[in-house]
């Protein structure tokens, strides 16, 4: 197709990754501030068919697939994103304190391979920022669904980041459809080790306990994010401490630091940071389908992670997932990647004997979870990294 040929022949080769990144995202604030341009977009591009909508976390979605955080990092282009198909957007990565990040260079494409390197380091101008302008946010019947992903400062240190978290869930709670907990990016030095059970049960405890005062007149759904290359019994720890602690739902997973199979030169392959797109496909759904063995219905279970197509949203939804993301997906599909998405999995329901989406999921595949030899899984932190 016409955007794979220009992305492939022109963009990759000519276009710094990050300079498209910000031309896109101001393309879409533009769409987002002319008034009537996104919801004529969303006539056209949003998912319409009813056996597509996914209720989940109290909320109603219009469709199964959104993208993930990293994209819209400070809440300026959501209304559009969720405009081109997305049914729902989850913004940030947010953190207490504004921060640049990483130094550039720190965004690669790895066409071969179709994935991304990233070492953004949670650049933003900080949760408080997203704040004010997520409080001029208007919610409409239908519209999309806006999740907020919170992180951690990179200059606060380990021991005091519960309180950057809290400053970050007070702030954001009230004004989020839900809430996601990021412990799992390796571009923030030391942020990995916050998943160990001992540290993420004080911290995940105290993000519930500050978004209960934020938000005291609803519950706002929290969920946490890990990452592949957690080993297997790591995350069946961290499946028991979500239903331990009455979290909302579990995103699997964030980007690898592994770098097993790739076909890109090594120039690329090199460069430090967490890789994202087709390599995790694997890793992805198996640890999704460990997560389901081990939770079954008791935790909305967000799969991220290699999703292409139809057929592999139809394929997380099988396995257990409520709702699908992705990211670099889009980078390769294009601006109507999800609205083919979408179109292609109502094409794939109706020739299925299924109904809705959610009477697929009920039938999920009970298939044991698998060992994948595509990415490894037995480090549970890295010495760097995404978003």
């Amino acid at each position: 197709m016409l955007y794979s040929l220009l992305l492939r022949h022109v963009i990759a080769r000519y276009a710094d990754a990050e300079d498209i990144h910000h031309l896109t995202v101001r393309a879409l604030r533009a769409v987002q501030a002319t008034p009537g341009a996104a919801p004529l977009l969303r006539g056209v591009l949003a998912p319409r068919d009813p056996a597509l909508r996914v209720a989940a976390l109290g909320l109603e979605f219009s469709g199964p697939l959104g993208l993930a955080a990293g994209f819209d990092k400070d809440a300026v282009a959501y209304d559009a994103l969720g405009a081109f198909g997305f049914g729902h957007v989850e913004i940030g990565t947010l953190t207490g304190r504004p921060q640049p990040g990483n130094p550039r260079p720190r965004l690669f494409r790895l066409v071969a391979d179709r994935a991304v390197v990233n070492r953004m380091g949670f650049n933003n101008r900080g949760s408080q920022d997203a704040a004010r302008r997520l409080r001029a946010r208007r919610r409409t019947p239908g519209g999309t669904v806006v999740g907020v992903n919170i992180g951690k400062t990179k200059v606060v240190p380990e021991s005091e980041a519960a309180s950057d978290y809290v400053a970050s869930a007070e702030r954001l709670a009230p004004l989020a459809d839900y809430l996601v907990v990021n412990v799992s990016s390796p571009n923030t030095p030391g942020l990995r080790n916050l998943q160990a059970v001992e540290v993420l049960r004080p911290l995940l405890a105290a993000v519930r306990e500050a978004a209960d005062r934020a938000a005291p007149d609803r519950h706002v759904p929290l969920l946490v994010k890990i990452a592949p290359d957690l080993a297997d019994e790591d995350v069946d720890a961290v499946a028991d401490l979500a239903l331990d602690l009455g979290l909302d739902g579990v995103i699997a997973t964030n980007t690898t630091i592994s770098r097993e199979g790739l076909a890109s030169p090594a120039s690329l392959t090199a460069e430090a940071g967490g890789l994202s797109g087709a390599p995790l496909k694997a890793r992805s759904l198996e640890v999704l389908r460990r997560l389901r063995a081990r939770t079954g219905d008791r935790l909305v279970l967000i799969s991220v992670g290699g999703v292409e197509t139809a057929d592999d949203v139809w394929e997380r939804i099988r396995a257990g997932a409520t709702l699908v993301q992705g990211y670099t997906g889009m980078i390769y599909g294009g601006p109507l990647w999800a609205w083919r998405i979408n179109r292609d999995l109502s094409r794939r329901l109706r020739g299925s004997t299924f109904r809705t989406l959610a009477e697929a999921r009920a039938h999920t595949s009970t298939s044991a979870p698998h060992t994948s030899t595509s990415a490894p899984h037995t480090s549970t932190s890295g010495p760097h990294g995404a978003t």
